[in-house]
């Protein structure tokens, strides 16, 4: 299978390249060719196997240039052992009436983009070594909270890769920053930046796309590549766990095979839904993709009408992952709904980048609004939700999770569609502990500090803290700088000596 990108249909490259350079030298985004099908037979096939197994069938289909030894180390690599909480990886936990939440959050860093980050740097040091032999990898990360600490993670201490990682200084929970800026390792580098996620992502993509920066590494034996959603080698290990959530729910009984489901998505960057639109494209029967904004509702604004419109309020809510108004997977689902038309493509881009807004075509509209719903919610909501969620179902959730049932709530009431449903949620409650508490026992956390709230959590609910949070607790942090978003290049060369 070869790899083509959004913004020239021209390019060809290996599933290995794509995952080395993580963006194409046009701007464009990495995207096969064609997308793999597997039949009900398949998917039943899976049902009575493990997360690894399932993972590794799955990512056979699109990485065709890893070997089965490749791939058999890299899953391993990434889900073996005790790295997870659970031995099924990403389990479902049901709250009745056909909805089951499938729990993301299993892996080190208690969040979702483990399930992708924990894999990402096998593949890459695979992809590296066929495409890129001589040269050191360096990583930039733009997040938003819950991508920095995984990517970190996951690249600790990798044999020849270095990973710097720029978040919003006022943009993430305090448990996210201690957990990035208390970061071991040899080879990491963190800084926060005075603005928001996408001025962060915006400043990543143009380092990455500068020649003359490129040409600079390439002189020290250097290269780029991404550990963010714009690099397919995190998107693909996404795609497995939608297709192993309709297995779970075959396997308890829940839905018969050929049963159609609907999954909501908790999403800002898009990256998330878009793994599992790539999954109903594969076979899997997914009725509805739901997405689920925050107050930053641009995604929510564009489902409904076709217009993309970024020039609105920024709002910092209690769900800061998704606190983002540039959904840079946005770029390959247009992609796929215009029949792969670069031009067309390369266009809205531009009027993004030039005007903030651009409109999609009646025809790539149509096709939207056959698959998405939208549905968004404030703060208020958000945690008048964990303390509906949590009193009538005796389930505690995060601030994102929140917003995902909130908006399957809402949908469900509106539309009387009684599928089935999978709400992916995101991240463990700890992480957001202030909101998550005053939540459930309103104006208690005043005078807390995090790991006051946290205690007092575990004592109000019963839930326990997973103990790589609760041991950040006394950490000094190593990572202390900020800059302007102007100056990030600099930092970057700063880094790397």
């Amino acid at each position: 299978m070869l790899y083509t990108s959004t913004r020239d249909k021209s390019v060809k490259v290996s599933s290995a390249q794509a995952i080395a350079k993580g963006i194409s030298a046009d701007g464009g985004l990495f995207v096969p060719e064609s997308i793999p099908k597997i039949t009900m037979d398949d998917i039943v096939g899976l049902t009575s196997k493990s997360y690894i197994e399932r993972a590794k069938e799955i990512l056979s289909l699109y990485l065709t240039d890893f070997t089965e030894e490749e791939l058999d180390s890299c899953v391993n690599g990434a889900y073996g052992g005790s790295k997870f909480s659970s031995e099924k990886i990403a389990p479902l936990h049901s709250l009745g009436d056909g909805a089951e939440v499938l729990e993301l959050w299993r892996g080190p860093t208690c969040a979702f983009k483990d399930m992708a980050l924990q894999l990402l740097p096998h593949l890459l040091t695979v992809a590296s070594a066929k495409s890129n032999p001589d040269k050191q990898i360096v990583i930039l990360v733009a997040t938003s909270g819950d991508t920095g600490k995984a990517a970190l993670e996951g690249f600790k201490d990798v044999k020849n890769t270095k990973i710097l990682v720029f978040y919003p200084n006022d943009g993430v929970s305090p448990m996210q920053k201690l957990q990035m800026t208390t970061q071991e390792g040899s080879n990491v580098g963190v800084c926060a930046i005075e603005g928001n996620f996408d001025d962060a992502q915006t400043g990543v993509k143009r380092i990455f796309t500068d020649k003359e920066i490129g040409k600079k590494l390439a002189g020290r034996g250097m290269m780029f590549s991404s550990a963010n959603s714009i690099n397919w080698g995190r998107l693909v290990p996404q795609i497995v766990y939608y297709v192993s959530a309709y297995c779970d729910m075959i396997d308890n009984g829940e839905i018969k095979p050929g049963d159609e489901i609907n999954v909501v998505v908790p999403t800002g960057n898009f990256g998330n839904i878009l793994a599992a639109y790539y999954a109903k494209q594969m076979g899997v029967p997914i009725r509805k993709l739901i997405c689920a904004s925050n107050a930053n509702n641009v995604l929510t604004d564009f489902i409904k009408t076709g217009t993309y419109d970024r020039k609105r309020n920024f709002y910092s809510t209690i769900s800061p992952s998704m606190d983002i108004l540039i959904s840079s997977n946005l770029e390959r689902l247009l992609f796929l709904l215009s029949d792969m038309d670069d031009k067309l493509v390369g266009g809205w881009m531009s009027e993004l980048s030039e005007n903030g807004k651009y409109t999609v075509s009646d025809e790539v509209f149509k096709k939207l609004s056959e698959v998405f719903e939208a549905g968004c919610c404030d703060d208020a909501q958000t945690k008048a939700c964990i303390a509906k969620t949590y009193n009538e179902n005796g389930y505690l959730c995060d601030t994102h999770t929140a917003v995902a049932i909130d908006v399957y709530n809402s949908y469900k009431a509106d539309s009387g569609d009684n599928t089935p449903t999978v709400i992916a949620s995101t991240a463990n409650p700890f992480k957001f502990s202030n909101a998550v508490l005053d939540a459930v026992h309103p104006g208690i956390c005043n005078g807390m500090d995090e790991f006051d709230m946290v205690l007092k959590l575990h004592e109000e609910t019963g839930a326990e803290c997973p103990a790589q949070l609760a041991n950040l607790k006394g950490k000094t942090p190593r990572f202390t700088g900020c800059c302007k978003k102007e100056d990030m290049e600099q930092v970057v060369f700063d880094m790397l000596k």
